[in-house]
C-alpha cells in the first residue's frame, strides 16, 4: 500500500481501546503523511469516515451489523472485516496497471470514470422495464472511497436528516406508497440539471433519457399523451438543490457525465423475450447496451502512455450468476476479455478494443454499496413510475373507482381482472399491456 501508516498493524493492536480516541489520533497522523503519499488518500479517508461514523452512530458503507457502542472490542472486529474489504477492493479494482500505482506514488491525480448500471421492473407482469446508467469522472483515490461522505454536503443516503440535500440510494428506498415519486423526480431531475437539462414533460425527460422508446410508445393509448404529462416540480427548489450538487461535485474535483436509460415497453419486452424464451437475456441485453454506450463514449486507452481515463463500469448484480464470460463474449464479439475474478459477491471483467479498455464488475448489492448505481436505480424506477403512473390515470379516466396498480404480479393480477369487470368497454391489446414472462 505504499509508504505511511500500517492500517492492518493499527487495527490489531488497539482493538480493546477506544474507537474514537485512537481513530482521532491516528487520522491526524495520517493527515501528515499523505501531503507526501498520495496513495494513502484512500486509507484516510476510511479512518476519517469510521471516525465520523462513530460520532454519528452510523453504520459502516459496507453491509455487516450494527454493533453497540459500548463494546469497543466488537465495533474494532466490525471494523476490521471492513478494512480488509477495502484493501481488498483497493488491490483490485482501483489499481489496474503498474503505471496508475506509479503516478499515484508521485503524487499525479489521475483520473478515472466510474460507471454504475441497475434497473427498475424487472419483476412486474405490468409496466416498462427500464434500465439506466449513471457515469461521473473523479480523481483515481476515490474509487473506493464513501461518496457519500465526500459529496455530504448536498446528498444523503437515507430519508432521515435530509436537510434540504438530494436522496441518493437505492430506489426501493428512495421510493414509497406515502411519499410517492417526490424523492425520486427530485434526484433525478436536479442531476439534469446539473447537465444544463431541464425537461419540463415526460416526453422531454425520455428525449434526453431513452429517445428510443418515444415512438414506439406512441402506439399506446394510454401514452399518447406524454407530451402534455407536466413534471409537477418546485422549480426554485429543483435549482437550488442543482446548484448545490454542481458546487460540491466540482470542489471535490468530480463532474457529472451523463445519465442514459434504456426503456423495454411492455410489447417491446414481449417481442424480445419471444426471440430468445428468457428475460434474464433480455436484461442482460439492454445492460449490455449501457455499457458499450459508456465503452464508446468514455474509455481511455489500452496503452501504457497514461492518457485518457480508465473507464470502471459496475452493475448491480442480478440472480445467482456468477460467469458472465460466455455472455460478454456473445454481447461483445470484437472485443479481448480477461477474467479478472469470478466469486460469488463479485465478478470482474476487463475488455478491450481498438486501443481501449475497461473493466467491469457485477457486484452483489451494488445498488446500495456504489453512489453511480444507486443513481442509476433511481432513475430507471423514476421512468417506470412515470410511465405505470400514466397508464392508471388512462383507465381511471373511465372509472375512478377503479384502484391504481404499481403492476407486481399479485397486484397487476388483480388490476387485470378490475378492468375486465369495471371497465369492459375499453379495449386494450394485451400484448401492450401484460407481459409474457
Amino acid at each position: 500500500m505504499g509508504r505511511g501508516i500500517n492500517l492492518d498493524n493499527f487495527y490489531l493492536s488497539n482493538q480493546c481501546k477506544s474507537v474514537k480516541s485512537v481513530v482521532k489520533k491516528r487520522s491526524i497522523k495520517i493527515e501528515r503523511l499523505c501531503e507526501t503519499n498520495p496513495i494513502s488518500k484512500t486509507l484516510k479517508m476510511f479512518v476519517i469516515s469510521v471516525y465520523t461514523m462513530t460520532n454519528n452512530n452510523e453504520q459502516p458503507t459496507f453491509d455487516y451489523s450494527k454493533q453497540s457502542q459500548t463494546k469497543p472490542i466488537s465495533i474494532c472486529k466490525n471494523w476490521l472485516v471492513l478494512y480488509w474489504q477495502v484493501r481488498r477492493e483497493f488491490d483490485n479494482f482501483v489499481c489496474s496497471s503498474d503505471e496508475g500505482i506509479a503516478n499515484t506514488r508521485k503524487g499525479v491525480t489521475r483520473m478515472v470514470v466510474l460507471a454504475g448500471i441497475d434497473e427498475a421492473g424487472f419483476g412486474p407482469i405490468l409496466g416498462p422495464l427500464v434500465v439506466s446508467s449513471s457515469a461521473f469522472s473523479l480523481p483515481n483515490h476515490f474509487l473506493t472511497a464513501n461518496l457519500w461522505q465526500i459529496l455530504r454536503k448536498s446528498v444523503g443516503s437515507t430519508r432521515k436528516h435530509l436537510a434540504g440535500r438530494l436522496l441518493i440510494t437505492d430506489s426501493k428506498k428512495a421510493y414509497s406508497k406515502q411519499k410517492g415519486i417526490r424523492h425520486l423526480q427530485r434526484t433525478v431531475l436536479a442531476c439534469l440539471g446539473c447537465l444544463g437539462k431541464k425537461p419540463a414533460t415526460l416526453t422531454e425527460l425520455l428525449t434526453l433519457l431513452s429517445p428510443d422508446c418515444i415512438e414506439r410508445l406512441n402506439d399506446y393509448p394510454w401514452h399518447r399523451d406524454i407530451a402534455d404529462y407536466r413534471l409537477a416540480v418546485d422549480a426554485s427548489d429543483m435549482e437550488i438543490a442543482s446548484s448545490v450538487l454542481k458546487e460540491d461535485l466540482a470542489s471535490n474535483g468530480i463532474e457529472l457525465l451523463g445519465l442514459k436509460s434504456c426503456c423495454l415497453d411492455v410489447a417491446y419486452y414481449n417481442k424480445m423475450v419471444g426471440s430468445v424464451k428468457n428475460k434474464a437475456s433480455v436484461l442482460f441485453t439492454a445492460v449490455s447496451q449501457l455499457i458499450k454506450n459508456a465503452f464508446d463514449n468514455f474509455a481511455g486507452p489500452s496503452t501504457s502512455s497514461g492518457q485518457g481515463d480508465y473507464l470502471q463500469v459496475i452493475v448491480d448484480r442480478q440472480g445467482g450468476r456468477v460467469r458472465y464470460r460466455r455472455n460478454l463474449q456473445r454481447m461483445f464479439p470484437d472485443m479481448e476479455l480477461k477474467i479478472l475474478r469470478e466469486s460469488p459477491a463479485a465478478s470482474s471483467y476487463e475488455l478491450r478494443a481498438d486501443g481501449r479498455q475497461m473493466r467491469l464488475h457485477f457486484v452483489v448489492g451494488a445498488d446500495q454499496r456504489f453512489f453511480p448505481v444507486s443513481l442509476a436505480s433511481m432513475v430507471s424506477k423514476y421512468i417506470r413510475e412515470l410511465l405505470v403512473d400514466n397508464m392508471n390515470r388512462y383507465f381511471t379516466g373511465f372509472n375512478p373507482d377503479l384502484r391504481p396498480t404499481a403492476g407486481y404480479w399479485k397486484d397487476g393480477l388483480r388490476f387485470i381482472e378490475d378492468l375486465k369487470k369495471n371497465v369492459p368497454h375499453v379495449p386494450f391489446d394485451s400484448n401492450q399491456l401484460i407481459r409474457c414472462r
